[in-house]
């Protein structure tokens, strides 16, 4: 094999290690840097100065809450004065169903099987607690214990809450220097617990909502596909590589597929599955990315479009309504609008068509409701009663593309209504 195949065949295992399973191979973090800071303070603070912390890290799945915390980890793991002072357990509510699963996971990541062995205890907490003697007795008194609970409201679930009151018992006490940091997409995991735990929890959250702009989307592209420096890849191929990406993520056909992967979805686990399709393709005949096959995974990825499915199905009037919100999206630069500023953008157009016919406000309404219960159309508040439907902000989780691709292929698609969709904002 020659080197410049087996370069490739390096840089598409590393790469494909990157997107999929290796989280610690994470590149550099985009668009939560506040977030970063107050969680790195607290990690740092149990690691370098034995205080017991708790947190929980809310946000939609896929929002980063995981590589944010495996990135807060990674650095004090690589930082000389916490390098050795914390040791992780990891927990998985989807995994660990019980306590006393959870406990047994635990003591294995402890590696404190033999010592557990030979004792009965009376109670969880009694368990627990010789756990956290026997691991400080064991020559590491100086080390800190770092608790992460994955999915953090199924633990809520559990028998009496019976884990999460012994962790945050003993944090709150400070018995041990210990850090509890729960991850999960429930915004009201709060209400799930006890009282007697959340009197335990110290009501520190940090809310993780990314809000990436496009160029910032072009940066993760770029540090998801770049070679670090010091891999086992030859440095010329490293450096060649690179450029080409820069290069790469500048070409107009790339920067416009990645425009309406973002438009579709900002989610940072989409564009992982994105760039996943090209990445597998590296080969020695093919041994670069090119725009093609970008091109290539997003068709591949959006071959069965939900929504453009859903629009070939729609009226011609809810047609109208939805070419009237994205203009509106695209002229308030996607600002919550409501169904009077669509009604009286859909009455202009049909004023100024004779061929296209106008119809009563409560016949549009009902057609408006429609879009509404196909989830094309979203409340920005649940709130209002149906008398102020009318006046409710809303927002098109359609894209611009999505629209005109399905107005293409829709033969039936009076030409009028074609031209409007396609006409510019003013």
């Amino acid at each position: 094999m020659s080197k410049l195949s087996n370069d490739v065949l390096l840089t598409r295992q590393f790469l494909r290690r990157r997107l999929t399973v290796d989280k610690h191979s994470c590149p550099t973090l985009t668009g939560l840097d506040a977030e970063y800071k107050q969680l790195r303070d607290i990690v740092w603070r149990t690691a370098a100065l034995s205080e017991s912390n708790s947190v929980l890290l809310i946000g939609p799945r896929g929002a980063g809450k995981t590589l944010l915390l495996n990135t807060v980890i990674c650095e004090l793991q690589q930082d000389a004065q916490t390098v050795n002072n914390f040791v992780t357990v990891q927990l998985n509510g989807l995994l660990q169903k019980d306590d006393k699963v959870a406990l047994k996971e635990i003591t294995r990541q402890l590696n404190l099987e033999n010592v557990a062995s030979t004792k009965i205890f009376g109670s969880f907490a009694e368990n627990l607690q010789f756990l956290l003697e026997a691991f400080k007795t064991g020559g590491v008194e100086s080390k800190s214990l770092l608790f992460v609970l994955e999915e953090f409201d199924l633990f809520a679930g559990h028998h009496n809450q019976t884990l999460l009151y012994n962790l945050f018992d003993v944090a709150q006490s400070a018995a041990a220097p210990l850090c509890v940091i729960g991850l999960t997409a429930r915004l009201d995991v709060l209400e799930l617990l006890e009282k007697r735990v959340k009197s335990r929890f110290s009501h520190r959250q940090l809310l993780i909502c990314p809000s990436l702009t496009f160029a910032d989307y072009v940066t993760v592209f770029n540090n998801y596909l770049m070679l670090p420096r010091d891999h086992n890849i030859s440095a010329s191929f490293v450096q060649s590589w690179n450029d080409s990406v820069k290069l790469l993520s500048q070409e107009p056909a790339v920067l416009d597929v990645l425009r309406q992967q973002y438009n579709i979805d900002t989610n940072i686990t989409a564009l992982k599955t994105f760039l996943l399709v090209p990445v597998c393709k590296l080969c020695a005949e093919c041994p670069v990315l090119e725009a093609s096959q970008f091109i290539n995974s997003f068709k591949l990825l959006h071959a069965t479009d939900c929504r453009a499915a859903m629009i070939n199905g729609l009226s011609v009037l809810e047609l109208c309504l939805i070419i009237a919100m994205k203009h509106l999206t695209e002229r308030y630069d996607a600002e919550p609008f409501n169904f009077e500023m669509v009604f009286s953008e859909y009455e202009k157009f049909c004023r100024s068509h004779s061929s296209i016919q106008l119809f009563d406000r409560v016949v549009v309404m009902k057609s408006y409701e429609q879009l509404c219960q196909l989830e094309l159309v979203r409340c920005v508040s649940e709130t209002g009663s149906k008398s102020t439907a009318e006046y409710q902000l809303i927002t098109l989780h359609v894209d611009s593309s999505q629209i005109m691709d399905s107005l293409q292929k829709l033969p039936s698609c009076p030409t009028d209504i074609r031209q409007w969709a396609a006409s510019t904002v003013h």
